[in-house]
């Protein structure tokens, strides 16, 4: 194992157990007892299914949370990435050792996505509910342009890179530190990451263990930032946890077989992402009238 693998497996293991414990923690400190719904698990379940595609998840989870009225909407940032974190652990281990990428990019670019994940939880976790409303409901407009620019095929052509250097590997990292810091407010790193990767020369097999181990150190990081605020919603957030950790494990074995078959589902991904992001700028509106 090479240094640069060394210091990523350290990164990635130190930052999601401190999570957990920290989690663990508080809901003892605070003496949270809200109980996951069944319902809560399914979600997970399904949107962590197609996030190990490359589908995403976030902005699934946000439109069927505003489906449900369950949690406040100033409270979805912080469950998201709370309850995403064991799921993104798992999935970032799983593609680490099938798919072999340069591995001072890799560690690079999920070092910097962790290192905007602090920066943007710090800044979610204090904005006012209208604020939250906007920021998300503008954020999931942007990702449905992404996801239907994926799937009309509009983009360059990927490459056959599994690295890159020179700069491409500075535009790579850097654009790494605005994605962690994103996904805070709900803009989910897949597909910007396939697009930006796709333009810079890589394969699009490499996006993956980027794409998933960027989420192994930024969700947990940006975790701790909600924790500490107790900006979350406990119960909903374990149910998105055991619901991912089912999702994840049965799409897995499936990432290599799938490919084009899933383009039916990403159109029906763009029709949820624009109902939550109509839902969302719509109750901005109405709270301010309030």
């Amino acid at each position: 194992m090479t240094t640069p693998q060394v210091v990523l497996y350290t990164v990635l293991v130190l930052v999601n157990v401190t999570a957990m414990l920290v989690w663990i923690a508080v809901a003892r400190q605070r003496q949270l007892r809200e109980r996951a719904s069944w319902a809560d698990g399914v979600i997970g379940a399904v949107t962590n299914f197609l996030d190990t595609f490359g589908i995403g998840s976030y902005a699934q989870i946000t439109a069927l949370f505003k489906l449900r009225g369950r949690p406040a909407d100033e409270l979805i940032p912080g469950t998201l990435n709370v309850g995403s974190t064991l799921p993104a652990f798992v999935g970032s281990l799983l593609f680490f050792g099938a798919i072999a990428v340069e591995p001072v990019l890799l560690a690079s670019m999920v070092v910097s996505s962790g290192a905007g994940a602090w920066m943007g939880a710090g800044v979610v976790s204090r904005l006012p509910r209208r604020r939250i409303q906007l920021f998300m409901g503008v954020a999931l407009i942007i990702a449905a342009i992404f996801f239907a620019m994926t799937a009309l095929g509009v983009l360059p052509p990927s490459g056959t890179a599994m690295g890159l250097s020179g700069w491409r590997f500075l535009v790579a990292v850097l654009a790494n530190f605005a994605f962690g810091a994103l996904m805070c407010i709900g803009i989910g790193n897949y597909a910007p990451s396939m697009v930006l990767l796709g333009l810079l020369g890589m394969h699009p097999i490499a996006a993956y263990p980027i794409m998933i181990g960027s989420d192994g150190v930024l969700i947990p990081v940006a975790s701790l930032g909600f924790l500490r605020s107790g900006r979350f919603a406990h119960g909903v957030a374990v149910g998105l946890t055991l619901g991912g950790l089912a999702g994840t494990l049965l799409a897995f074995p499936l990432v290599k077989t799938i490919g084009e078959h899933l383009a039916v589902m990403r159109w029906l991904v763009i029709v949820v992402i624009l109902y939550a992001a109509v839902s969302m700028l719509r109750s901005a509106h109405a709270h301010q009238l309030q």
